[in-house]
């Protein structure tokens, strides 16, 4: 245990996390994403886990330790414009964690498995909302004043 680090992040996702640069993006995905499947194309090639929280409990976590300057959701098929409640609450989190991300953009379906096997990693969570998928984008962190 670390004082000041979320209990949840444990030592592979905090490699993970810290061995992303600029621009590196992270797969945050639910229980019905083919998470394995997907996790064997990355960059770090290996699937990472956080299988007994939320999707918004997860990216709590992840949001206090990486800066994210983009966010990305899956489009439930068929309703593209559709915001399932999972991912409403993700923009609430991000409106209030990490604001600089803004508004979260929209990826169809199998164009977003296509977009997953280029990221750094994926991080599959306990969500069993559908929809719970989301890419995140590594920002920066500034130099101190």
């Amino acid at each position: 245990m670390l004082k000041g680090i979320d209990p949840l992040l444990d030592a592979d996702v905090l490699f993970a996390l810290r061995a992303m640069g600029h621009g590196d993006r992270l797969v945050v995905a639910d229980t019905n994403f083919p998470a394995d499947t997907v996790a064997r194309e990355t960059a770090s090639g290996k699937l990472l886990r956080i299988a007994n929280a939320d999707t918004e409990r997860v990216l709590t976590a992840v949001l206090s330790v990486l800066p994210v300057e983009a966010v990305a959701r899956m489009e439930v098929m068929g309703a593209p414009d559709e915001i399932p409640q999972v991912q409403a609450d993700v923009q609430q989190l991000l409106n209030r964690a990490a604001p600089e991300a803004g508004e979260m953009t929209s990826i169809e379906r199998f164009a977003f498995y296509d977009a997953a096997k280029t990221a750094y990693a994926v991080l599959t969570t306990g969500e069993r909302q559908f929809y719970g998928c989301f890419i995140l984008t590594k920002g920066v962190v500034p130099p101190d004043a």
